[in-house]
């Protein structure tokens, strides 16, 4: 990752929250601790951050917090043939005409490309979806009303009269932060308060997950296993994730070289 990149997304970080570690940036930017350090000084010196003990934090703190979790712009440039396989795969179960939800996140978004030549009723919390899908598509698109959140591109609303209560979908595509044996996990209570109105609202949840969140983990669960219909996910699942799903009697779709295989679980 290139300097201006990673000071980039440290400034970005540090409007996220009140204080950043050094830690928390090594995670986000995938370098050593003492190249962050000498990016945080950089910062510093021209008055972009404020270093500070372990870290840093903005010159002008946010006046709300953010939510928890990596921004769009880091889980973007992460696993990308993955989940462009995966996102081909959730439109391919849907149908011209169907109405459908799609939750904010970078697995989601790239249902936006092969969406391109469909006519749906899509609603969607994705500034970046919306924003494509008009852009290059004949879909019709509705969002949904409350806070924006810029880290996450998605706007989220804690109030139970916005207008996510008056759609009603066949399908919901989502990605989560981990999936579990206990169940669809997130890091943020907003988050998962937000997204369970929306799961409302559909008949089935069909999950985009690439391989790598079987092994992550958050403290709030989302929903349980039995409440998603379908997990689409690339071929490096574990198959201690995948008897997991039979067991919960979930569909899988298993993307692998460009194809699609799909193991029938559930009838």
């Amino acid at each position: 990752m290139h300097e201006k990149e990673r000071h980039r997304i440290i400034i970005s970080a540090v409007q996220d929250r009140p204080v950043v570690t050094v830690g928390d940036l090594c995670t986000l930017t995938g370098v050593s601790e003492a190249t962050i350090r000498r990016d945080i000084s950089t910062l510093h010196m021209k008055q972009k951050v404020r270093r500070v003990r372990g870290g840093a934090e903005a010159i002008t703190p946010p006046q709300f917090a953010g939510l928890a979790g990596r921004p769009f712009v880091v889980n973007e440039t992460m696993n990308i043939a993955e989940k462009q396989a995966i996102a081909r795969a959730a439109v391919e179960m849907c149908g011209e005409g169907d109405s459908i939800i799609i939750n904010g996140g970078t697995t989601t978004f790239q249902m936006v490309h092969p969406l391109a030549s469909r006519r749906m009723q899509v609603f969607t919390n994705s500034f970046p979806i919306a924003e494509h899908l008009l852009k290059h598509s004949k879909n019709t698109i509705m969002l949904s009303g409350g806070a924006i959140y810029r880290e996450q591109n998605i706007i989220l609303s804690p109030f139970d009269n916005d207008v996510t209560r008056n759609f009603y979908a066949k399908r919901m595509f989502m990605g989560a932060q981990g999936l579990g044996p206990i169940g669809l996990m997130e890091a943020d209570p907003l988050l998962i308060q937000a997204e369970q109105k929306l799961i409302g609202q559909a008949d089935e949840l069909v999950v985009l997950v690439d391989s790598s969140k079987f092994a992550q983990r958050s403290s709030l669960v989302l929903c349980q296993l039995d409440r998603i219909t379908t997990v689409i996910t690339d071929e490096g699942i574990p198959d201690k994730a995948a008897a997991m799903l039979e067991a919960a009697d979930v569909n899988l779709i298993v993307t692998q070289s460009g194809s699609v295989q799909e193991n029938e679980v559930a009838s």
